[in-house]
This record gives structure tokens, sequence and C-alpha cells, in this order.
């Protein structure tokens, strides 16, 4: 299921109010990878445990907020930095 379009239009990053967009794909894809090998946590430290269907991003790519059963989980402690999605 995915996230009404009339509704992705108004959400945003509920800290910095930056509109947000869906992940894409390859970037999903990539997240999810990260999340088997146990090495993505959320802001609040907390590790993202299960790989996510869906996902919103910022629109200045900074936090991903999972997106469950076409529900946007907009909370700032399950945000997560983009930043776990670049090598270092």
């Amino acid at each position: 299921m995915s996230v009404d379009r009339h509704i992705l239009e108004i959400l945003c990053c509920p800290v910095t109010k930056i509109p947000v967009k869906m992940l894409p794909a390859e970037k999903l894809s990539d997240l999810n990878q990260r999340i088997g090998a146990g090495s993505v946590r959320y802001l609040d430290g907390a590790s993202v445990d299960k790989p996510l269907d869906e996902a919103l991003i910022t629109a200045n790519e900074t936090t991903i907020y999972r997106v469950d059963d076409g529900i946007p989980v907009m909370l700032e402690e399950l945000g997560i930095p983009c930043s776990q999605l670049h090598d270092s």
C-alpha cells in the first residue's frame, strides 16, 4: 500500500519542516541491505530491526522516515539519518 499522493503533498519533516518525497527504489534497496547487516539506527539510537517496504526522505536528503502499511511514521526519534547510507 502506497502513501496517498495528496497526503504526500502536505507532509514535511516534523523537526525541520522540510517537505518529504518517496525514497527511490535503489536507495530503499541499499538501506534494506544495510538494515539486514545490522548497521542502521534510528535517531534515538535504537537499531532498525526490520526492512522497510516504503520510506520517505526529506527533500534535502538528510532524514528517512519509514512507511508502515501506507502510513508514514513521522516521529522524530524514528527518523533514520541518511548519513548511514554513505560509505565511510
